[in-house]
């Protein structure tokens, strides 16, 4: 895995557990990155499973109560379909977790480590800038309402285009694919829509001071 990449996975899975005082983030040491990540996975991975068995559990009665009447037998069929489905992304996330291992051997990295931690700090310190950015960008929709994965996923990318001078195309590929291994089916394309959307005006606003 490239160590950028690594750099950006690990600071989507922390982002939530950091400290909110950009400051405190120089002092952060590498196990906390890992554990912040880890902490999460196992969270979103519990809660994942944990989904699936009370869908399945909700199909499964309905099954059995549901006797010969078509009506019932239909949607506990359509239950069971979404237990799958949701099984489904439990185990994907319990397959990103088995990789936590090489994360944490490729965080040993220095550019690794250091990277990581710019975006932690930038995201902390630009927060207002970054959701302005990104509130000008959505349509019909809000930032609180976005699912939290897909934010941070948006924000990683701003800070990247916007303060850390990453190509506009390498930073929205790079989040597609954090959004594929870590949002749902619809998450990628709603995150790809909206940093196209980002880049558009950023290049309408440099046409305009030129």
């Amino acid at each position: 895995m490239q160590p950028r990449r690594i750099s950006r996975e690990l600071a989507l899975l922390s982002l939530s557990q950091m400290p909110n005082v950009p400051e405190k983030l120089e002092t952060q040491q590498l196990n906390n990155l890992v554990v912040a990540a880890v902490r999460t996975l196992t969270s979103e991975t519990q809660e994942a499973l944990e989904a699936a068995a009370a869908e399945i559990r909700r199909g499964s009665d309905r099954l059995l109560s549901s006797e010969t009447r078509a009506t019932d037998v239909h949607s506990a069929r359509a239950m069971v379909v979404d237990a799958i489905e949701l099984t489904q992304k439990a185990i994907n996330r319990l397959g990103t977790a088995v990789e936590i291992p090489e994360v944490i051997q490729l965080s040993n990295q220095q550019e690794v480590r250091s990277y990581a931690l710019e975006l932690l700090k930038t995201i902390n310190r630009r927060q207002a800038e970054i959701d302005e950015i990104l509130t000008q960008a959505l349509q019909d929709w809000q930032l609180h309402r976005v699912p939290r994965i897909d934010r941070d996923i948006l924000r990683i990318a701003v800070v990247e285009i916007s303060f850390l001078g990453v190509p506009e195309r390498v930073a929205i590929n790079e989040a597609v694919e954090l959004a594929k291994r870590y949002g749902d089916d619809e998450g990628h394309r709603f995150i790809n829509g909206v940093l196209r959307r980002v880049s558009d005006r950023i290049k309408a606003e440099a046409r305009l001071q030129s």
